[in-house]
This record gives C-alpha cells, structure tokens and sequence, in this order.
C-alpha cells in the first residue's frame, strides 16, 4: 500500500509541528522516520494512523484519502514500544484479540493465530500470559497481534527502545524478515540510527518538523546534504574540523596541514572558511595524508579497536581499525587522512 501525505500540517494549540511536509511511502518498502526527540517523528506517525487529526493537507491510502477517516477504520497494524498487551490474557487471546472485535469466528482465529504465531516463532507460547514472557517474546507477540488483521500498513514506534542489545539485534533482524516476507509497507519510527540503517530499504531523517534528507541508508551515509545528517548517521561518530580552504587544500589550523580537496570545491570557495567531516574509517595508520596528534582515547570493540587522537587545538579524529596498531595512551602518533572521502560543508552547514 502506497502512503502519501500530502502538505500535512499538524498543530498543538498555537504552536506549528509539522508544517505543510510531502512525503511518499513506496508499496511494500520499510521506511524509518529518523530524528531527535521533539523533531516530529512520532507525530507524523500518529497521524498516519490516525490518532492524531491533522490541521492540514492530506493523507492518501493507495489513492483513498484517508485524512477524516477514523483509526479504527484505517485498517492499519501498531506496534508500541511498551507492547501494550493485556496482562489477563494469554498470548493466544492477545494476538487473536482484533480478530474477536471483528466477529470472526472462533475457528477462523485459531486457524490465523497458529498460523501468524509460525511465522513470529512463539508457538510453544500461547498458552501463556504476558507476565510470563521474556521482553522479545512479548515483542513478538505484539508484532504478532499487528500483524494478524491483514493491515495496509504496519507503524512501528520505537519497538524495540525497551530490549537488552541481545535482543534489539535479534529482533532487528526479525521484523526486518516478517516485513519482507509478508510485503506489508512498513513505516518505523527510531532515534537509533543502527536500527535505521540496519532495516530500512529507505530513511527520512526529521529535525524541527521536516524532513532534511530521504534516501537509502548507503547513500545517506556517504553523501550527506548536510553537518547535520553528517553527523546523525555513524558509529563511532564522524570527526569535524573547521577551517580554511586555501590554494586548492584545507587548512587546519593548530597543525597546518594542508589536506588536498577536490578542484571543483576548491575553486568556488577559495578564501573561505569550511567545516571537513572525517569518518573513522578513512583516518587510518600508513595511508593518506598525515595529520600528527596525540592518542586521547582507547575502547575495544572486539574485533575492532576504536582511538580518538586529540589534535593540538583540541579537536579530536577518531579511528577504527580492525586489529591492534600498537598505539597507547599519550602516543605521539602521525596517521593518515584519506582525503577522497572528506565531507565539506560551508559557514551555514550545507554540504558543498
């Protein structure tokens, strides 16, 4: 089902959240609405379902326009972050609970629960109560109660904020598989870029009721229009330095090294002063144009080793690497810039 809104404006009081924003949601594809607390995320989200009225524009369903329709009648699946099941019930009644508001019949929900409880892996569960369950069993099960009615589309708000590690990346993986295997368009709503990136087909990244980029996580991570998305999208996060671009190279300025930018920007703002993105993986020993500084910083990752190397202006590259350099802390190191990959973006933030 493909969702559009069209100039959606929503208002608290007197106050303007979302202001006329356009965004279409492609049949089948899983989107993530990605943001910071207050940039309107939720709120998009909540209109789309339908508890929340909008004060402008439309949205369309397919081609139906939805805009006055009731929750209740929109025919969509949610999935909270809390669960939201029902304590007195047991995993079987939960889930077949929409069906029973339907007046389907009792055969007729066995069947669909047995068969929706298949597909989420929680069979040997359904005789049991919510209290009963670990965090990512009852996930499941309200996936599994979202999913049993047939929805348009699944909203999914924050659903896995409240499970350990552990179990945020089996369930990443998993709503990611039932999305996909049932075709269902999917819109998830996330301050955790890992879960963005990790499970979306594309990304719409929010600040202050608007949308600043909407494209694949690839491409949003490699080609950011902005500091901003820039600095959302990464782990460990992007480095920046400020400067000046001068005679074809960026200057840093407690070091003055020149590190060589791409002709094309370096001619139209030559003179000017410009922020440079360096993500961890292009700031490596034995390779780029080196930059001299001191190892600030240490963490294990496993398999990779994460260093932050504080400059002597106080700004600070961070490096991953996948095996041991030698380095310690308060090594004086000289490691290298691959400057292909730089980030340039002007006074304002924008990416040049």
């Amino acid at each position: 089902m493909r969702i559009l809104l069209d100039k959606f404006t929503k208002k608290f009081g007197l106050t303007t959240v979302i202001d006329q924003m356009d965004l279409e949601i492609h049949h089948g594809e899983m989107i993530a609405l990605l943001g910071g607390s207050g940039c309107g995320k939720s709120t998009t989200l909540f209109a789309i379902c339908g508890i929340h009225k909008i004060n402008g524009g439309r949205i369309l369903f397919g081609d139906k326009d939805m805009t006055n329709v009731a929750s209740q009648d929109r025919n969509v699946g949610m999935v909270f972050q809390s669960f939201a099941l029902y304590p007195h019930m047991t995993v079987e009644k939960n889930i077949g609970f929409p069906l029973k508001l339907r007046k389907e019949s009792t055969n007729e929900i066995k069947r669909k629960v047995d068969e929706i409880a298949e597909m989420v892996h929680i069979e040997s569960l359904l005789d049991r109560r919510p209290g009963e369950l670990s965090g990512g069993q009852q996930q499941r099960v309200a996936l599994a109660r979202a999913l049993i009615r047939r929805p348009d589309v699944l909203l999914l708000d924050e659903p896995l904020a409240n499970l350990d590690a552990s179990l945020r990346l089996e369930m990443r993986s998993e709503i990611r598989r039932i999305q996909q295997e049932t075709g269902i368009t999917a819109v998830l709503v996330t301050h955790d870029q890992t879960e963005a990136m990790s499970m979306c087909d594309r990304i719409a990244i929010m600040d202050a009721g608007k949308i600043v980029q909407i494209t694949e996580p690839k491409n949003m991570y490699e080609n950011p229009v902005s500091k901003f998305v820039a600095g959302f999208l990464g782990s460990p996060p992007i480095a920046f330095l400020n400067g000046r671009i001068e005679n074809g190279s960026f200057i840093e300025p407690s070091t003055g090294t020149k590190l060589p930018v791409a002709e094309r920007i370096a001619k139209r703002v030559n003179g000017a002063n410009v922020c440079v993105g360096i993500r961890a993986e292009f700031f490596q020993p034995g390779s780029g144009t080196t930059i001299k500084g001191i190892v600030s910083f240490i963490e294990s990752h496993g398999r990779e080793i994460l260093y932050n190397v504080t400059l002597p202006g106080g700004n600070i590259l961070r490096s991953i690497q996948s095996g041991q350099s030698g380095a310690k802390i308060d090594d004086h190191v000289e490691w290298g810039i691959n400057t292909d990959h730089m980030l340039i973006f002007d006074s304002e933030g924008t990416r040049i």
